[in-house]
């Protein structure tokens, strides 16, 4: 498969420094949890923010005959050495301000030693020291290259948190999960390589000495070691270390040693006689150190061990993509020359390849020859006569990477034969663009061949759809195709129980119309114009349905067939009763919520989720309903419902449009009529939606094309391209 540089890079580095990420990933979530442990030790009995140094000093001082350095380490554990009255040396943890001694200095266990330095250096000492650093590196150029590679799934850096569409277990999560540790992983990959450097003493060096005019130093005016002023000012949390003067001679001294300073101080006076700013490769491999390990910090630490266990997943779920993509690569039987059936495939991530092969390996069986390729293969088929194209889209309607040469490509190759061809699209409606390389390239197909079939738009790899594909592609051309099932299906994913709470009665109604409401848990988020997915059988079949949020329910409105799967389904349901479902995501298909006006335009079923929209216009923005139907009774179904919407101003204007009574005309007449105010409404910055059969949205559109023509001078694709048109037909 033809990818891009980005996805190349971030699977070359991935493969090539698979095993010393593995293991630094392991050692690195076991590590996580020593500063967790060290933080749970009985050390810290004090807000060290609220202790002075003088507070402390003091009472080490009033305790112990002789103090030799009191520290804080990055637990806020203050540790000091000292001898008592029996001339016993005392070193480990103390009280700050009682300077009572708590313990001894705890060793980290033998257990984390050993992989502390399995982590530092593979046992391998300055060897793999060397390969550990070469690692985070890798590490984190694999991070940049996944992140452009999410900016360019998630359509632009604006999107890169927006939702994303869970069509695979890997994929999905990968994203996901990679997108919540970047920063993390960046921050321990970045801290390793500057780790490492430190210790190939690759960094410059900074250390200054202390300018000390020793015959300046005097013994007055004397102060107590609380009256210094500067151990005053100083909270133990700022300390480091401080180191206690060696004897009563003026010359010796306490060397106090901030977080970004060191400093001198006489012993009698307080004085400040030298300082020195800590050496700015100093400041930054200590909180590259505090950053790389969490010491101090069991938030971080957690952090950190979650990011390192995340970084495994990666590993996992990227190495199972590509399997996957290698699986569904394309082999041939035949010869392109010999060829008279040409199967083209655009896939950024494998899943087309999976149709396209099944629809390959069933013309094989009934003795056609074919020959199967990817979009940017394309060149001269000198035998062939219909050319079949299975593409995704990528990104904001974007051609896949391996498609992305294609449209160029038709432009300059020339076939010999007279060829015939058909597009199918696969994508999801939770995207705007959905199936747009598929329409661009059926396009520009057009302009070299003839079309044999409509391009067919498969929503979420909808098996009834591909099936209806199959059968209407094999009838326009003479032969017999059937996939069987199990070849394509796949298990049902991220379904959730909706319960029914109240339903019409299909007897009621001259069209065999019933409403439906479903109640659905309190955590699942939706909006009115997405979808639910049904499964009558419990099985690869989907039947889908647009969304109106009534009362924070679910509201369909279903058409009744007496062998139709999902009304059938959806009709033997009594209130009470308990099914699973999928909401899907379409926000393309939401109510606009900054227009100054919105113009609905449905028919049948397809009022259901303009309904619901209209439930949800609390500040109620100027919104004018057409509704097609056929007779005055059908009205009956929908009547109450519109009423209150419009004595509640949630709706501004309702046009009742009737084909077989009163005059007898269509919604797209309606509008013709009332051409100006469509006009107004698109110039404005309004927005139209549509929503009901394909039929009515063709004749819609058409009259819209006019209006847009003679009174806006643009066509109705300038609207469009503004988002102030949005469809869901079907």
């Amino acid at each position: 498969m033809t990818i891009s540089i980005w996805r190349y890079s971030h699977l070359a580095l991935a493969v090539s420094s698979v095993v010393f990420i593995l293991l630094a990933s392991i050692t690195g979530a076991i590590l996580a949890f020593q500063p967790i442990s060290e933080q749970m030790a009985p050390y810290k009995v004090a807000d060290l923010d609220e202790v002075s140094l003088a507070q402390t000093v003091e009472v080490f001082k009033e305790t112990y005959p002789e103090v030799i350095e009191i520290k804080v380490d990055a637990s806020h554990f203050v540790m000091a050495s000292v001898f008592t009255e029996e001339g016993d040396n005392l070193e480990g943890y103390f009280n700050p301000i009682t300077a009572e001694f708590l313990g001894q200095k705890s060793e980290p266990s033998k257990f984390f030693q050993w992989v502390t330095n399995f982590h530092r250096s593979l046992f391998l000492k300055s060897v793999g020291r060397f390969f550990v650093g070469l690692c985070s590196f890798l590490l984190f150029v694999i991070a940049i290259t996944g992140t452009i590679l999410i900016v360019k799934r998630q359509r632009g850096i604006q999107q890169f948190f927006a939702k994303i569409v869970n069509e695979n277990f890997s994929q999905y999560w990968h994203v996901v999960l990679g997108r919540l540790s970047l920063v993390p992983i960046i921050i321990i990959t970045l801290t390793g390589v500057y780790l490492s450097m430190e210790k190939f003493n690759l960094l410059p060096e900074g250390k200054e000495k202390y300018k000390i005019d020793f015959n300046t130093i005097s013994e007055t005016p004397k102060r107590d070691v609380s009256e210094f002023q500067l151990f005053q000012n100083t909270p133990l949390s700022e300390v480091e270390t401080l180191e206690f003067p060696f004897s009563d001679d003026v010359e010796d001294y306490f060397t106090l040693k901030l977080k970004q300073e060191e400093l001198v101080v006489n012993q009698y006076t307080g004085e400040v006689l030298s300082s020195l700013k800590a050496p700015m490769v100093e400041v930054v491999s200590n909180f590259s150190m505090a950053l790389h390990t969490g010491k101090g910090n069991t938030v971080w630490a957690f952090i950190l061990g979650l990011a390192s266990i995340n970084i495994l997943f990666f590993i996992y779920s990227g190495f199972d993509m590509t399997l996957k993509r290698r699986a569904s690569g394309l082999k041939n039987k035949y010869r392109r020359e010999e060829c008279q059936y040409i199967i083209l495939v655009g896939s950024e991530n494998g899943s087309t390849m999976h149709y396209a092969n099944a629809f390959y390996k069933q013309l094989l069986e009934v003795g056609e020859k074919v020959f199967i390729a990817e979009l940017n293969d394309y060149t001269e088929f000198s035998q062939a006569e219909q050319f079949i194209i299975f593409t995704a889209t990528y990104g904001q309607g974007e051609a896949p990477t391996n498609a992305n040469k294609f449209l160029e490509g038709l432009k300059q190759i020339k076939q010999s034969n007279k060829c015939r061809y058909a597009v199918v699209g696969f994508g999801s409606l939770a995207y705007p663009d959905f199936c747009q390389f598929a329409f661009d390239v059926d396009k520009s197909m057009e302009q070299h061949f003839e079309r044999t079939m409509e391009v067919t738009a498969i929503h979420d790899k909808s098996l009834e759809a591909f099936h209806q594909f199959v059968g209407s592609w094999s009838s326009k051309v003479g032969l017999k195709l059937e996939i069987p099932k199990e070849e394509l299906t796949q298990p049902q994913k991220h379904t959730k129980t909706l319960k029914v709470v109240g339903k019409t009665e299909v007897a009621d109604s001259p069209d065999n119309t019933f409403l439906i409401k479903l109640k659905p848990k309190k955590t699942q988020q939706f909006s009115s114009g997405d979808l639910l997915a049904i499964y009558p059988k419990n099985d690869y079949r989907e039947r889908l349905y647009s969304i109106g949020k009534v009362d924070g329910n679910i509201q369909l409105s279903i058409k009744f067939y007496e062998h139709g799967l999902g009304s059938n389904y959806l009709n033997d349901l009594e209130v009470g009763d308990k099914f699973k479902a999928k909401i899907i995501k379409n926000s393309s298909f939401h109510f606009p919520v900054k227009a100054p006006k919105v113009i609905l335009i449905a028919n049948g079923t397809g009022v259901a989720p303009f309904l619901g929209m209209l439930h949800q216009n609390k500040k109620h923005r100027e919104t004018k309903l057409y509704l097609g139907l056929r007779t005055q009774a059908s009205f009956n179904l929908y009547k109450p419902e519109i009423e209150a919407l419009l004595i509640e101003k949630k709706l501004s204007d309702f046009e009742l449009v009737l084909s077989r009574e009163a005059d007898q005309c269509y919604v797209q007449d309606k509008l013709h009529d009332n051409a100006s105010e469509i006009a107004q409404t698109l110039y404005s910055g309004g927005v139209i939606m549509i929503c009901g059969s394909l039929a009515m949205q063709k004749g819609v559109l058409g009259v819209l094309e006019s209006i847009c023509v003679e009174f806006t001078h643009k066509p109705l694709s300038f609207y469009q391209a503004q988002g102030q048109l949005k469809m869901d037909c079907y």
